[in-house]
């Protein structure tokens, strides 16, 4: 048995041929195993539960069925972090906390998105903490559907711009970032996503071998991490 790992799908109605890939995945690859883990920005947008795209609900159904025989975990990404328990119940998928430790066949692991480790980044990073304070996200789903609307396309295109205007190695991870929070939690690998850079980064923390497993997005391709008990492997899975 696998145990899959996918990140960043940003599944939109502009892209309805990775919306496809995913449920094809879901149906055929994600069936059979063990156990399969979002780890965050699996929607493009997400901007409460009260107000689900139609663009979505083939991908929702997709993973209700697969939830049925599969143990199905999905993280908050930077973009999809107002899922609540109306999106559980219709996809069947479990939220995760982030960041959330397991027994990977023997490995101790630590799974998280990834954006907290671009530690350089210091504008996102104070964005990121605005975004994920719960009074401003009550404030946020306490507007109407076309408020909500307005204010994601607005916050899309200041990241586009702000994004283009960056070092390519500021919006990357912060090495001792990645080590202080193996340390705190007592573990040698850790799987996210987020840079969109996929590849697995063999180091050493503190005398010891360590282990940082980036997964890919879902954009040209899709990309899934495999593992069982002899090891992982990145895997693309084309169009």
């Amino acid at each position: 048995m696998t145990t899959l790992f996918i990140s960043d799908l940003h599944l939109s109605d502009e892209r309805p041929d990775i919306t496809g890939l995913f449920i094809d995945f879901l149906q055929q690859r994600a069936s059979h195993a063990e156990a399969l883990y979002i780890l965050g920005d699996l929607f493009e947008v997400w901007l409460g539960d009260d107000m689900i795209l139609p663009d979505y609900r083939a991908a929702i159904d997709a993973m209700h069925a697969l939830s049925r025989k599969v143990p199905l975990y999905v993280m908050y990404g930077n973009r999809d972090f107002l899922m609540r328990e109306e999106f559980c119940r219709q996809s069947g998928a479990r939220l995760l906390a982030e960041p959330t430790a397991l027994d990977l066949y023997g490995t101790p692991t630590l799974l998280l998105h990834g954006d907290i480790l671009c530690t350089d980044d210091q504008p996102y990073q104070e964005f990121r903490r605005m975004v994920r304070d719960p009074a401003w996200q009550e404030a946020l789903l306490a507007k109407s559907p076309e408020e909500r609307l307005a204010l994601a396309r607005q916050y899309r295109e200041t990241s586009k711009l702000e994004t283009g205007s960056k070092d390519e190695a500021i919006m990357d991870v912060n090495a001792r970032a990645v080590e202080q929070l193996l340390r705190e939690h007592n573990v040698l690998q850790m799987i996210h996503g987020h840079t969109h850079r996929p590849a697995i980064h063999e180091f050493i923390v503190d005398g010891q071998p360590a282990r940082r497993i980036v997964l890919g997005d879902w954009y040209e391709q899709g990309s899934v991490l495999v593992c069982d008990a002899s090891g992982c492997a990145l895997e693309g899975l084309p169009l």
